[in-house]
């Protein structure tokens, strides 16, 4: 597969330590980094940047690592065929678009955190880009087609109780439109 020149993974980097850094403060102050810095529906109008940085705050060790361990994967992948520009507005408006999709469909007093609606839409533009990549998903044993791992990832995970599903079903949704959109840019190649 040829990649886009252009791409450093400097930009997954700096997300990737951002989010590890305001883990480690959440770790000392867990309900003022949920509460300044995590997205409530209800406290929308008197905490708006949440809609941003609650991409950077998440609810516990296993949820930071697994976000950032899939981030790195998805996002090396995703930045070497289409760019670094391309990958990062994948990334952040998948994010807040996960995030309206959650102030919409949420519920009001929740407070929502993670980095999993802009996960999902990098996965949903690598899902139309290459769908049939195979990739290992612990604990299946055998290589899986991308677009089965990411969608039935999807349909896991999404459904756990205490999961922010409307953020991952918006999140992919604005990633299959950016993966059509590259298709058919065809400044992406591909298997």
């Amino acid at each position: 597969m040829r990649g886009y020149r252009g791409f450093s993974l400097n930009s997954l980097w700096l997300i990737i330590g951002i989010n590890i850094v305001i883990f480690i403060v959440t770790l000392v102050n867990p309900s003022l980094v949920y509460y300044y810095l995590g997205l409530q529906p209800a406290a929308l109008l008197q905490r708006p940047w949440t809609v941003l940085t609650n991409l950077f705050v998440h609810a516990g060790i296993f949820h930071v690592m697994f976000n950032m361990l899939t981030l790195f994967f998805f996002g090396s992948y995703l930045g070497r065929l289409v760019g670094e520009t391309r990958f990062l507005i994948v990334y952040f408006v998948g994010g807040i678009i996960g995030n309206v999709f959650y102030i919409l469909l949420g519920p009001a007093f929740s407070i929502a955190v993670g980095a999993s609606g802009a996960i999902f839409a990098l996965g949903g533009a690598l899902v139309v880009i290459v769908p049939k990549t195979k990739v290992f998903v612990f604990p299946i044993p055998v290589p899986i087609p991308l677009w089965i791992a990411i969608i039935g990832g999807f349909l896991v995970i999404s459904f756990w109780p205490g999961i922010a599903w409307q953020a991952h079903l918006g999140g992919l949704l604005l990633g299959l439109l950016a993966g059509f959109y590259f298709k058919k840019q065809r400044k992406v190649y591909w298997l």
